[in-house]
């Protein structure tokens, strides 16, 4: 039996024997991890209070926010192959073009810090949109684009809002996490490609 394929591996264009996969192998631990966290939050035995087909929105959504890359369009195509996920593609489209920005951005607490303080876009999902994805997912998509670019302005009405659209603590718990994972994907393998480019 074949082992799974690696998911970074993948998206990053690794062949077996390369020697960005020797690089690879001298971190096993980490990339085991890695792929480890992949399966447990794209492809659990149990989804639990977090849908699959959540899970494949908000990974199209949170990948597209970074741009267009190897990573966004996977997780595009696992939305679309996601029961019920091509009814969603062009809202999910339609919300990463509207929430594209640079960042982080946001506000410390008053202190010394305050003097790092940037303004930036405060995401929200159009109508249009939210009459296609539900209240639950466009709290999710909007709690994500908070993740994403402006943690730092992440407050406890942020959590009342998500527990507001339908979402559990334990859903919420997991949410945050796979975004997390998608934020360290996306710059592994940029860094990766990165890497396999200057030495090509």
């Amino acid at each position: 039996m074949m082992a799974p394929t690696d998911i970074i591996d993948k998206l990053a264009g690794i062949e077996p024997g390369s020697a960005l996969d020797a690089i690879r192998a001298r971190r096993l631990q980490a990339r085991e991890n890695a792929q480890k966290s992949y399966l447990s939050l794209f492809e659990p035995i149990d989804a639990g209070e977090f849908s699959l087909l959540e899970r494949a929105a908000v990974g199209a959504f949170v990948t597209g926010l970074h741009g267009e890359s190897p990573v966004a369009a996977f997780y595009r195509d696992k939305l679309a192959t996601t029961a019920g996920g091509a009814a969603l593609l062009e809202a999910i489209d339609a919300e990463i073009a509207r929430g594209r920005t640079s960042g982080p951005y946001g506000s410390f607490p008053r202190g010394p810090l305050s003097v790092e303080d940037t303004a930036g876009l405060i995401f929200h999902v159009s109508a249009a949109s939210k009459s296609v994805l539900g209240s639950r997912l466009a709290a999710a998509l909007e709690h994500a684009h908070l993740l994403v670019f402006r943690p730092r302005d992440a407050a406890s009405s942020d959590m009342k809002a998500l527990l507001a659209a339908g979402w559990s603590t334990t859903g919420i718990v997991t949410f945050s996490q796979l975004v997390a994972f998608l934020s360290f994907q996306v710059r592994v393998v940029s860094g990766l490609r990165t890497l396999a480019a200057a030495n090509a």
